[in-house]
């Protein structure tokens, strides 16, 4: 398939949500069918003491919606922070900085290769909670150093770790927030501005104010699950989340070497101004235009698209007129036999709002890499306010296999903010990337860790990783040795096959590591090596178990909540 202008490339993904730390994680999820939403912890507020049925001043209407497992764990020592500094830290920021760096990770990425770069950061994000942390401690806990938690600072944080000198923005339009950040950056990268592009959101959940609210406004699903399009549906459960996508222009994703997880063609951001006669309620019209004008932008055909990745709250008022204008634009020209599959990764994971654009995302990517589509979830009983037998969508159950269209596949990712700050993208299934077969030959493999305790743990999972997978021996030595980041305890060994390679790793795991020889002794050394001389053009890059981070448990003190 042929493009009108060249696609933006996805090149790196890193996340943490519900039940998910890690995009593989994440698959594993929406494949089972996974709904990781839970219970309010009480390190976040007393919700039992809270709960009243029926909204009131006060109660909140929910007991449950989506957290993180680990939401204040934070390696302080890797980012070069105290204990101290990582305590009075927005713990937003930390969980920004794991998922950016397993992001440009995940992209083959070292922080040398970005460092002083034009690579932009652009963060979605719509909550402080923090910020409301720290007034609660009364006046004279206004110091010098709450600067650093205010909401500019999400996206400077990461512009100023890995060094990156394009554009920094923070970007808030509530729900919508990733998702606009994310067209913002593609429009920077075709304009030149940039050449490379970090894009992240996150929310996290301190406190019950915004429960509070949304049960006022009866938009808190009372079982804290999103139930889109199901007659149920009785509002969202906002949830934690956090994710970061690295983006390139395909021709130079494709020169470097990089992996392509999806492409985005287009988008569209628009408002639906006066259209619904009121400030806070979706216009169906303006919905639809800003559809039409995201697939004129992409340069496809609407009737082309696969699936649409929704917006897909599971709220009486916005799923209506979602599947309205999505069955509206397209619909137009599609074959009667071929619905557009429609779903909400919300229905796994809870409204992770100023991440939730993102995390649908990341979700699409992957459903184009594996061409698969998960169901969406808690979709039992159509809802009656959707003329279901008029348009040609259909919500999927189960999982479909959408291998086999004889093209490359399209889908369509939406979100919405409650200002009616709109946003669309058109992404498309990747080419696919034929690596070189083995070529026999013995390679060196480095690992390193910023710790010496990281480092056994870094050698352990690279060894059950290659034990699972089948790699070329070559492209994993070298994705090793010239992707990867490199700190101070390194070890290295030298091998002709797989199980030899998983052999010595697990030697080095339980301390007893042979002696580097060669290019391996001299990285050890922490000399320059030349791995130009070691691995020819035919090595391609694979993505490595992820850094082994040695966490340590910043809460906030209970006095603070």
């Amino acid at each position: 398939m042929e493009y009108r202008r060249e696609p933006i490339a996805v090149v790196g993904m890193g996340c943490r949500f519900p039940g998910a730390d890690g995009t593989d994680a994440l698959w594993e999820l929406l494949l089972a069918g996974g709904d990781a939403t839970g219970p309010t912890p009480e390190d976040r507020y007393d919700a039992e003491a809270m709960y009243s049925p029926e909204p009131a001043l006060g109660k909140v209407i929910a007991k449950r919606s989506g957290y993180l497992e680990r939401a204040f764990d934070f390696d302080a020592p890797f980012f070069g922070m105290t204990p101290a500094q990582a305590s009075y830290l927005d713990p937003q920021q930390r969980l920004l900085l794991h998922a950016a760096y397993e992001a440009l990770a995940d992209a083959g990425l070292t922080r040398e290769a970005v460092a002083g770069t034009r690579t932009g950061v652009y963060v979605g994000n719509m909550n402080l909670d923090f910020w409301d942390v720290i007034a609660r401690r009364g006046p004279e806990a206004i110091t010098p150093s709450v600067i650093y938690n205010l909401r500019s600072v999400l996206s400077g944080r990461l512009a100023y770790e890995f060094d990156l000198r394009g554009p920094s923005i923070t970007v808030d339009t509530a729900c919508s927030s990733s998702l606009t950040a994310l067209h913002l950056a593609c429009l920077s990268l075709r304009a030149g501005e940039t050449e490379t592009a970090l894009v992240a959101g996150v929310n996290l959940k301190l406190n019950a104010e915004e429960d509070l609210l949304l049960s006022q406004a009866r938009m808190f699903a009372r079982d804290g699950r999103c139930k889109f399009g199901d007659a149920r549906a009785d509002g969202f459960a906002p949830s934690d989340g956090a994710a970061a996508v690295v983006l390139k222009p395909l021709a130079k994703a494709l020169a470097d070497g990089d992996p392509v997880h999806a492409l985005v063609l287009g988008g569209n951001l628009g408002n639906d101004g006066r259209a619904s006669g009121s400030l806070l309620a979706p216009s169906i019209d303006a919905h639809a235009e800003m559809l039409r004008l995201a697939h004129e932008d992409a340069g496809i055909d609407a009737c082309d698209v696969d699936f649409i990745e929704a917006h897909g709250t599971g709220t009486p008022l916005i799923d209506p007129i979602e599947f309205a204008a999505i069955g509206d634009v397209l619909g137009k020209d599609r074959p009667a036999d071929r619905p557009v599959l429609v779903g909400s990764v919300k229905s796994n994971i809870g409204h992770t709002e100023g991440a939730a654009g993102v995390a649908a995302v990341i979700k699409t990517a992957l459903s184009l890499k594996h061409r698969r589509l998960p169901a969406s979830l808690h979709y039992e009983t159509p809802n009656p306010k959707i003329d279901w037998a008029a348009l040609p969508v259909a919500v999927p159950t189960a999982t479909v296999d959408l291998d086999g269209r004889g093209r490359p596949l399209l889908a369509g990712v939406s979100g919405q903010g409650i200002s009616a700050a709109n946003a669309h993208l058109i992404l498309a299934e990747a080419p696919r990337r034929e690596a070189a077969p083995d070529d026999g030959r013995a390679y060196p493999f480095v690992l390193s860790a910023a710790t010496g305790p990281a480092l056994l743990d870094r050698a352990r999972d690279c060894a059950a990783w290659i034990s699972e997978h089948t790699h070329a021996l070559r492209d994993v030595c070298y994705s090793a040795a010239v992707r990867t980041t490199h700190h101070a305890h390194r070890a290295a060994v030298h091998a002709q096959t797989r199980a030899g390679l998983a052999a010595a790793l697990l030697a080095i795991a339980e301390g007893d590591a042979p002696a580097p020889e060669g290019v391996g002794a001299a990285f050890c050394d922490g000399e320059d090596v030349d791995w130009t001389a070691v691995f020819d053009d035919t090595a391609s890059f694979v993505r490595l178990p992820h850094y082994p981070w040695q966490y340590a448990t910043f809460p906030i003190p209970e006095e603070d909540r």
